[in-house]
């Protein structure tokens, strides 16, 4: 007689299939390279002379960036570690809109620091005790370190928003940042409302043009659309604007019906009652005042036909959030469906052409009068990888403003804060009694981090930069930063906002403690049938 073996332990609670890791080598140290593979990614992406990274997303969609946003998101990480560091990375870009990858190679950095000490025999929960003790302290030394009378900013001028803006751009487009900044501040400017605090990102929109470079793109203050008009008219000279969203055409009915014509006459007299319905209701529109009509669905051609007749500029919008957006910039409310407007859902702009840019035809909505709640970016560049590029570098420069409507204090940049963390933490460690000092030595050793990272993607000798730094800062010139030109040892004229390092540093060490924190990896059995073998298995719709 056989007797079949009952499954015990983890086996007998859970399904077929699943996956059980404990232990430090098994749990910790593998949720560790995990997150250390994500961060040497990123790491050689960080400054003015990071590396474009090439990522093709599951859509074959192809990425060519040193934005680490953009890689994390279209990486689409499996590790369920790894992906406690890109959630880090979003709220990051979310809560501030810069500094994405010092959060993931900070994070990498105090992890591989966490290996050695857990391989030296510590627990860890003494890690984390100590990586949070150095957290508070190094967060009082960054507050020390604010350039004085920065704490306010005038919004309205353009050297004090480009000065926190410029070094943003800088780690994207390095040596097309000056031209950008110019650009990004007007937009900004353009659109700030009297409350700075209330200044909303989506109110600066780009439209990108293929050819030309930086030094042909423009801002328009209002909408640029990638369209030409609907009909002959071109040009509209201080436009009362009608806006409908359903289309315009006319209504087709719920139910079908058939109508039974027997002669020529009938027939006439179908098509002539049509066309009196249409033009009634053109006509309506046109005595309204409007002499802009913006339709959200199809235009019908004999609605067209009329349109033309009584003189009024056709656009057609189809996408609803850009509807939304010439709503909101030109003060028009849509209307469901084709009638005459009243006065207060009329919209209007001081001029509304159709303008051939670089060989592609666009409509530009124009309110020089001021009251104007869109500005645009045209863009201009060689290739779409490069306009995409371009559109991210503008989009962090957006964010940086809104973060300094919010929080304009300066710290020192190029890694001077972080070198003078190190070297207040490294005293403090060295005072500090029991276990924790380990890692708080650690914590400090990990803040090089980004000045090694500058030093090594400008091609310099990282222990020569490190060393002279160590001494300037010693000597009281806390402003030393990494000079990545080579022409000087040290930089003292680049800044960085407050409050990207202070998120930055805070969500790195929040997602290495939540990391330290586990013990164990249980995953269950995946949902759904067997997995196609070979090719990608995609549809073919």
């Amino acid at each position: 007689m056989s007797y079949m073996m009952q499954p015990f332990g983890m086996q007998s609670m859970l399904k077929d299939g699943h996956k059980h890791f404990s232990g430090l080598e098994e749990a910790v140290m593998k949720n560790i390279d995990a997150c250390k593979q994500l961060s040497k990614i990123t790491r050689t992406s960080l400054g003015p002379n990071g590396m474009n990274k090439m990522v093709i997303n599951h859509l074959e969609k192809l990425f060519v960036t040193t934005d680490a946003g953009t890689m994390v998101n279209e990486l689409e990480v499996q590790h369920p570690a790894a992906k406690l560091l890109v959630l880090a990375a979003r709220a990051q870009q979310e809560e501030v809109g810069d500094g994405v990858n010092l959060v993931i190679s900070f994070a990498g950095e105090l992890l591989q620091g966490a290996e050695e000490l857990i391989r030296m025999g510590l627990h860890p929960s003494e890690i984390i005790a100590g990586y949070a003790k150095a957290l508070t302290e190094g967060l009082e030394v960054l507050e020390t370190l604010v350039e004085p009378n920065t704490e306010k900013i005038d919004v309205m001028n353009k050297d004090e928003v480009m000065k926190r803006i410029i070094p943003v751009v800088a780690s994207k487009q390095y040596g097309q940042e000056e031209p950008l900044c110019r650009l990004i501040t007007d937009a900004c400017i353009q659109v700030c409302p009297k409350n700075p605090l209330n200044f909303n990102v989506d109110n600066v929109r780009v439209t990108k043009l293929l050819g030309g470079g930086v030094s042909d793109s423009l801002v328009v203050s209002g909408m640029v659309l990638k369209a030409d008009a609907v009909g002959s008219i071109k040009k509209a000279q201080k436009a009362k604007i009608a806006v409908f969203g359903a289309g315009v055409d006319t209504a087709a009915t719920e139910t079908k019906g058939t109508v039974l014509i027997k002669n020529a006459a009938q027939l006439e007299s179908y098509a002539t009652t049509e066309e009196a319905k249409i033009e009634s209701l053109i006509k309506e529109v046109a005595e309204s005042g409007a002499t802009v009509i913006v339709s959200g669905g199809p235009v019908g051609e004999m609605a067209l036909h009329f349109c033309e007749r009584y003189k009024i500029m056709v656009l057609k919008i189809m996408s609803k959030f850009e509807l939304r957006r010439f709503c909101r910039s030109t003060g028009a409310s849509s209307v469901v469906k084709l009638q005459r407007p009243s006065v207060d859902e009329l919209g209007f702009a001081d001029s509304i052409s159709v303008e051939e840019i670089g060989g592609t035809r666009v409509t530009v909505i124009k309110n020089d009068a001021g009251g104007n709640l869109i500005s645009t970016l045209v863009l201009r560049g060689s290739t779409d990888s490069v306009l995409d590029d371009f559109e991210r570098a503008v989009d962090d420069g957006v964010n940086a403003f809104k973060a300094a409507c919010r929080d304009s204090r300066l710290i020192p940049g190029a890694g001077a804060s972080e070198i003078e963390m190190a070297r207040r933490l490294q005293e403090f460690g060295s005072k500090e009694t029991g276990l924790n000092q380990y890692a708080i030595l650690k914590f400090a050793e990990s803040l090089e981090i980004v000045a090694r990272i500058l030093a090594e993607n400008a091609g310099l000798n990282t222990l020569d930069i490190l060393s002279t730094l160590y001494s300037a800062h010693a000597s009281g010139n806390l402003h030393a930063g990494v000079d990545i030109e080579g022409t000087n040892p040290t930089k003292d004229d680049v800044w960085d906002l407050y409050i990207t390092k202070f998120w930055a540093l805070k969500l790195a060490t929040d997602a290495v403690c939540t990391v330290l924190r586990v013990d164990q990896i249980i995953m269950a059995k995946q949902a759904g049938g067997p997995k196609p073998q070979g090719g990608h298995g995609d549809d073919e719709d």
